[in-house]
């Protein structure tokens, strides 16, 4: 996959020795003035055309300019009800996708009548109990027409489960059905939290989800790998792409271990990547990742679909970049996150909004993030060409020497034992907080400028008058009723059944999948099914280092 070189020789210029070094935070010294020796020291450049493996200006060829970016913007609230219309709202202002958030009780495997639920239903993100709120979320939606990312990982299996045998319901065909699951957990273990089970058990889980869709949802995405909260926890980003991949690769073994061809699968993994600090960087950063999951996926895996090496990717503006000091900075922090996503060549953009620091976003908030995408696309540009910045001495050689840093930062990982062993037993925790305490200390002594923040301050300024989202607790209580007059309508033996057979299939080692989708069928309760299988896993206990 090595391409040819231009061979041209040119002067070297010469480096002023007073000059401050700049290293990015990659750990990559950035010179005064880029030149083609230094893309041929690097390493070249990548002589394919988009949509030609391995993929480094584009993975399609002509890009944004068949079809704009999907644009989503994360979106939930206390109850299905308010849920949906906001989703419409969104919809009616242009957005071409929806991403779900979810609150932390749903995240966690508890229902909204749980003691542990108590105070987080009607705080942030959707409510869901059974089938009966997606069919209330996504009514009058027309799931053909527009894609839905369900942002959920510990409960992940039970909400595609759910979504899946909506759609069937409302007359869907499942093998044409599009949309994504995030379902990654190995990251929750990382940057996150919301896990409920033992690490091996939740990999087993993503892998069912993996062949329950390659074999009856094809077009569905069942796994989106987030090095996003990797990122937002500490990780360079290097090392944000580099654990990212192998998370991927250890998805992608346990799929492989079930038998399935790796064409059958690949193609619709997909991943989600974050955008805060230096432009070029975060451009590199991705024009090197698509190149070298390429190589992952068709020169170590031996995949034969072009399609299996796409790095398909949603870029979100990253929510560590915001800040609740001068909060309308954030409006233009938005708007460059975005630039860097369509310079990427990011086929989905969740931007963040101005708000996003401190609150649930505003209508009005949200409308600006949509509005900021649009302009891109309609006044700016960025449709016309693709990958505009191709050719450029420095951004060909920090994406060469960014993919040095990502396979440095595999490497460490495999050093230790793999990503499972160094999930299971701390070690990427340890080493992303390390960096993160060492970021926080940097910008409170202003070694890391952050305008608003630790520069450009006024000395007069007040604090933020900013708007917070309240407590639902009326949304709270009708979320409660809702939940028991499903449990008093249903049928609860058939419910029973299900669950003893979801049990069954636990404890034999099958996928759970097939019985999962009769339960949610039969209106069982993401709590009951969550209780049934961490009654055969067990519940994971994150371990405690010092170092």
């Amino acid at each position: 996959m090595t391409a040819p070189l231009v061979q041209q020789k040119t002067k070297e210029p010469r480096q002023s020795s007073d000059l401050k070094p700049v290293i990015n935070e990659s750990g990559i010294e950035v010179k005064t003035l880029y030149t083609l020796e230094d893309v041929i020291r690097s390493g070249g450049i990548d002589q394919s055309s988009p949509g030609e493996p391995p993929f480094t200006r584009g993975i399609h060829s002509e890009m944004y300019r068949r079809r704009p970016w999907t644009m989503r913007q994360y979106t939930g609230f206390a109850n299905a009800a308010d849920t949906n219309k906001r989703f419409k709202y969104l919809i009616e202002n242009g957005q071409t996708g929806l991403n779900v958030a979810f609150d932390l009780a749903t995240q966690c495997g508890y229902d909204s009548d749980a003691p542990e639920a108590m105070g987080e239903v009607g705080r942030v993100g959707m409510a869901v109990d059974t089938i009966r709120d997606f069919e209330i979320a996504f009514d009058g939606i027309d799931l053909d027409a527009i894609t839905v990312s369900l942002t959920i990982n510990g409960t992940a299996a039970v909400l595609i489960a759910m979504y899946l045998a909506m759609a069937e319901k409302r007359g869907y065909d499942l093998a044409k059905l599009r949309g994504t699951a995030q379902n990654d957990i190995l990251k929750e273990f990382i940057g996150r939290g919301t896990w409920i089970f033992p690490v091996d058990s939740s990999v087993k889980l993503v892998a069912d989800t993996i062949e329950y869709c390659a074999k009856v949802a094809p077009k569905y995405s069942p796994v989106s790998v987030c090095g996003y909260h990797i990122r937002e926890s500490g990780a360079t980003p290097a090392e944000e792409m580099g654990y990212a991949f192998c998370i991927a690769k250890a998805y992608t073994d346990a799929a492989l271990a079930r038998g399935l061809d790796i064409d059958e699968f690949a193609g619709r993994l997909s991943f989600n990547f974050n955008i805060f600090g230096n432009l070029f960087e975060q451009i590199a950063k991705f024009r090197a990742g698509r190149r070298h999951w390429a190589k992952i996926m068709i020169d170590e895996y031996h995949a034969k679909d072009p399609s299996s090496g796409w790095m398909r990717m949603i870029a979100g503006g990253g929510g560590f970049g915001l800040t609740i000091e001068q909060p309308e900075n954030n409006i233009m922090r938005g708007a460059y996150y975005a630039l860097v996503a369509a310079l990427s060549g990011a086929q989905t953009m969740a931007l963040c909004c101005y708000d996003e620091a401190y609150t649930i976003p505003t209508p009005k908030a949200q409308r600006i993030s949509l509005r900021t995408m649009q302009l891109l696309i309609e006044e700016i540009g960025l449709c016309d060409t693709v990958d505009p910045l191709g050719g450029s001495y420095y951004v060909e050689t920090l994406t060469n020497q960014m993919e040095d840093k990502i396979v440095e930062a595999m490497n460490w990982v495999d050093s230790v034992g793999g990503i499972v062993k160094a999930v299971s037993d701390g070690l990427i925790q340890s080493k992303v907080s390390e960096y993160a305490y060492e970021r926080q200390k940097n910008t409170e002594s202003g070694a890391l400028r952050k305008v608003g923040v630790n520069c450009y301050v006024e000395s007069n300024e007040e604090k933020p008058d900013v708007e917070m989202h309240p407590y639902d607790e009326i949304g709270a209580n009708e979320q409660i009723d809702s939940l028991r007059k499903v449990r008093a309508e249903r049928d609860n033996d058939a419910v029973g059944r299900c669950l003893r057979a979801l049990r069954d299939d636990a404890v034999a080692g099958r996928n759970v999948m097939p019985a999962m989708v009769q339960a949610v069928k039969a209106y069982a309760t993401v709590g009951e099914i969550s209780d049934t299988l961490v009654a055969v896993y067990g519940r994971f206990v994150e371990p405690t280092r010092f170092s």
